[in-house]
């Protein structure tokens, strides 16, 4: 129990970080977007280059880069969690976190789908009713606003992809976003070497070296970014993955309440519509996964209390003249 609490309390702490994590990417507001990937992908790698160092495990990363197919799932999962990571940064920088954290409430939802069109899974009723209760939530708020909330859905979607395909590579979390940093680093070091040399006249001097704090938080992207997967990745072995999908939800929450009560971004009826329904998705959702695993752990107890009743019987047996 108590490995359980700590995993409990190990999670809790890693969505947090993610969830306030908005906080720290608008102290670099005036970093332009492409220069705080590279950084947050450079030094992500030193981070996670660090721990595995320190595990023993960099001889690891063969198992995501040794072949073609392991290479390619690898390479296709980073563009993945790139263009998640860079969208993340642009919806902080533009104003919109209110629309990123509907993309990771719906994201769930959106696995589920993708489980469906790519795994041939099928859907309980509640479920069913779930995702159709997200795509209304999504039409009310394209009709309200005149516009698709392409952020929501490109956040959703590629991260979606990214989970589905990485189930394929049976690696752990932590060495999988190694390796996949790993293949994006050149492309980072290319782009902040061109900038360093001033060969960039539309973006002007690179913002690293132009002040000590600047530069600190770019350093710290890495840490910010692989901690809390590492808290996760190591928790989340003790902890059941209903409870687990149940605390994530602290994430898009506190982004959510980031972008209203502290941004100060716009949040009308619409809105009020669209995220009511996107909860009550979520809360069928939710509800739907714990009778599913409540099923399981009855179904696989069941074995246990049968091998019980036969030895109790077995024995009252023998005991008899």
């Amino acid at each position: 129990m108590d490995q359980v609490k700590s995993g409990v309390l190990a999670i809790v702490a890693a969505c947090t970080i993610w969830g306030l994590s908005p906080l720290y990417y608008a102290l670099l507001i005036h970093v332009p977007p492409p220069e705080l990937l590279a950084h947050r992908t450079l030094w992500s790698l030193v981070f996670f280059g660090l721990i595995l160092l320190a595990q023993g495990r960099l001889g690891a990363l063969r198992a995501a880069l040794g072949t073609r197919r392991a290479l390619g799932i690898t390479l296709f999962c980073a563009l993945m969690i790139s263009a998640n990571w860079f969208l993340f940064i642009v919806s902080v920088q533009i104003g919109r976190v209110t629309e990123m954290s509907l993309g990771y409430y719906m994201f769930p939802l959106v696995a589920v789908l993708l489980g469906v069109v790519a795994l041939k899974e099928r859907l309980t009723r509640g479920q069913v009713i779930a995702v159709l209760l997200a795509a209304a939530g999504v039409t009310v708020l394209t009709i309200g606003q005149g516009a698709a909330p392409w952020i929501s859905l490109v956040l959703a979607f590629t991260f979606g992809l990214y989970s589905l395909v990485k189930k394929q590579l049976p690696l752990g979390p932590v060495v999988s976003v190694s390796a996949e940093v790993l293949v994006m680093t050149p492309l980072a070091v290319i782009w902040l070497v061109w900038l360093h040399l001033g060969q960039d006249p539309a973006s002007g001097s690179a913002a690293f070296g132009r002040d000590w704090s600047t530069s600190l938080l770019l350093m710290l992207s890495g840490a910010l970014t692989g901690f809390p997967l590492y808290l996760f990745s190591r928790a989340a072995q003790r902890v059941r993955l209903t409870t687990v999908g149940l605390i994530q939800y602290i994430n898009p929450t506190l982004q959510f309440f980031c972008a209203v009560a502290i941004f100060g971004e716009p949040f009308g009826a619409v809105h009020a519509v669209t995220f009511a329904l996107i909860w009550i998705a979520l809360a069928l959702y939710s509800g739907v996964a714990l009778a599913q695993d409540r099923a399981r752990r009855k179904s696989a107890m069941a074995p246990s209390a049968s091998s019980a009743q036969l030895t109790n019987s077995s024995r009252e047996g023998s005991a008899k003249p």
